[in-house]
């Protein structure tokens, strides 16, 4: 006699497993915090490998209109306006929204309607309804406590196709080097897993690429570096490590530092976000894969 077995892929609520997870992140940064951020953003464009990866798996026909959904500084938005597509693009900050209008300005494209409205919004009651549009992306925007309705709402609004990318380890915002080299766990979330396996019980196909993005972490000075990273130990550990611990962290993070922060070549030059690079940067840049999820209707 065997035990009776359940199979946990077919018999566990994906959804559930998602909200008890995010109850062990830091909590999501509002829109006060993406208001100030922007400002230190500029308007001028910079090559960006993600983007053009995105666009090309995103395959979006000629004329077809397109809901971009946490469209941040308009990365996504402002091109597709500039290659003739009509695009609703929303984000809950304003000051992304204001460097957004920035860039369309400076490139002369009307046809990109910014909307200030968030994932937990009544979308309909900000004209954003069933079908509006050809396409639905949200790019690295969905960060939310509830998945599986943002899934269906931003498919719902998509007449042939959605898109949209997730990470595939832990935030983009932690460095998994830095912490395994402090001696501190690392929660992997891998979202995009979470999200196929939310879209398959809603008998939905998804595809599934990868986009390889290398991050350049730069700072102003050995200190600023410490600062900025010991932040992010703080931030990613505050649940998983106790006080203690994080204290130690630190001090390895002084020594870690002292190996692999070095002088900074390009000092001044724009970065993938137009924003001028520090003068120190990390031996070897990062590498974050996203995973593109995509479906058709």
């Amino acid at each position: 006699m065997h035990d009776e077995f359940t199979p946990l892929l077919g018999s566990t609520d994906w959804n559930e497993e998602w909200k008890e997870l995010q109850k062990l992140r830091r909590h999501a940064d509002d829109a006060s915090f993406w208001d100030k951020r922007s400002a230190t953003f500029t308007t001028k464009d910079a090559p960006n490998r993600y983007v053009e990866q995105f666009l090309a798996y995103a395959a979006i026909r000629p004329g077809e209109t397109v809901f971009d959904m946490g469209c941040g500084t308009g990365a996504l938005a402002v091109p597709l306006g500039e290659a003739g597509h009509k695009v609703v693009a929303a984000d809950f900050s304003q000051g992304m929204l204001d460097q957004m209008q920035a860039r369309l300005d400076a490139a002369g494209v009307r046809t990109v309607f910014p909307k200030l409205m968030s994932w937990e919004d009544d979308w309909p009651a900000f004209g954003v309804r069933a079908g509006m549009t050809d396409v639905a992306i949200a790019s690295r925007s969905i960060a939310t406590a509830d998945l599986r309705e943002s899934l269906l709402r931003l498919s719902e609004v998509a007449r042939r196709r959605v898109c949209i990318t997730l990470a595939t380890g832990s935030s983009p915002r932690v460095d998994e080097r830095i912490l395994a080299a402090v001696g501190l766990p690392c929660l992997l979330g891998r979202d995009y897993l979470y999200a196929f396996n939310i879209l398959a019980a809603e008998g939905i196909k998804a595809e599934v690429r990868y986009i390889a993005s290398t991050r350049e972490d730069t700072f102003a000075s050995p200190e600023d570096a410490f600062e900025k990273l010991a932040a992010m130990i703080d931030d990613s550990s505050a649940v998983q490590a106790s006080a203690a611990e994080r204290e130690r962290a630190r001090a390895s993070l002084r020594e870690w530092l002292a190996v692999n922060l070095v002088p900074n070549e390009h000092a001044g030059e724009p970065d993938c976000k137009g924003v001028a690079q520090g003068a120190w940067h990390l031996a070897e840049p990062r590498t974050v894969t996203w995973a593109f999820l995509s479906w058709n209707k």
